[in-house]
């Protein structure tokens, strides 16, 4: 097979004729030098649209990784959240047990219950960077620690729920709603500075910050053991519920009650006021327990109800 060994490139014109005579040695030039430029050329666009595609998923990745991690802290914050819930679920698991009559549950059985978080049963993945895959570790060790506790607490509420159904009356003695409806909560149970002479006292009871005329509900069923005037409290009345539990409200503007009156829980027994030893409209709530004050808190389970 023949190789060319010339080529010639002529152009015409009206004035002269151009031509470009090209041997071997130069079309094998041209060729080599036309490929290499193909070549060159080809490697940069692959590059080119190979960079691209690498940032485009890099770029997807951050996108990807910044909705993960934000999202985990909403979940983290949430659970947090549910941690302090559940705390106070405990709190009134403690409390329900007084009321009906149950023992408290030993804190190594509770712990026992809900058991420990095991750290070798963690799912890790290789796909995902690894401060992601501690943060659902920790994530899953939170839940699972939440739902043994949820379900403790399920079992604990039934059994508490048993109890009542067989001692429905021993708790109608017990109080256990809001003795107002809403109002502020302030002056709680403990240690304060006394709002008139600034000395620190023990205060026996919860003052609830209501406008002068808000009526007063019984909190249980009782008896009416004492309903007038006196002193520091002004008009103020005492129930004796039975079971140990007396009940005290204080500062009224008006009574609704007498002595050795029976009442019902949710019962109106007077109206909110500012009499006695008070700076402003408000009810002073005491609960006490053959004697012993109480926190009112601990006693708020529902709204006025029968």
């Amino acid at each position: 097979m023949a190789f060319l060994k010339n080529i010639i490139i002529q152009k015409e014109s009206n004035h002269d004729v151009r031509q470009w005579h090209f041997n071997q040695k130069k079309i094998i030039w041209f060729m080599f030098a036309s490929l290499t430029l193909t070549t060159l050329l080809i490697f940069a666009i692959a590059d080119r649209i190979s960079t691209g595609l690498y940032e485009k998923r890099i770029s997807e990745f951050r996108l990807n990784y910044n909705h993960v991690s934000k999202s985990l802290k909403i979940l983290n914050t949430r659970i947090k959240a549910l941690d302090k819930q559940i705390e106070v679920i405990e709190d009134k698991d403690i409390a329900l047990r007084a009321y009906a009559g149950m023992p408290d549950i030993d804190q190594d059985i509770r712990e026992l219950g809900i058991g420990g978080m095991n750290l070798n049963s963690n799912k890790y993945f290789d796909n995902i960077a690894p401060v992601i895959n501690k943060e659902l570790a920790i994530l899953e060790m939170d839940v699972e620690k939440i739902s043994r506790e949820i379900n403790f607490e399920i079992k604990s509420y039934g059994s508490i729920y048993d109890k009542v159904k067989k001692n429905i009356h021993r708790i109608s003695k017990i109080p256990s709603i809001r003795p107002v409806d809403g109002g502020y909560l302030n002056s709680t149970f403990g240690y304060r500075l006394d709002p008139i002479d600034n000395v620190k006292r023990f205060h026996h009871g919860q003052d609830i910050t209501v406008k002068s005329g808000s009526p007063i509900y019984a909190p249980a069923d009782g008896i009416i053991k004492r309903a007038y005037y006196v002193g520091g409290f002004g008009n103020h009345i005492k129930i004796d519920h039975g079971l140990g539990y007396t009940t005290l409200f204080a500062h009224l503007s008006k009574l609704k009650v007498k002595h050795g009156q029976k009442v019902k829980r949710g019962e109106v027994i007077g109206f909110s006021g500012n009499t006695g030893r008070s700076t402003a409209p408000h009810l002073h709530y005491e609960i006490h327990y053959y004697g012993e004050p109480q926190n009112p808190l601990d006693f708020f389970f529902s709204d006025i109800s029968n």
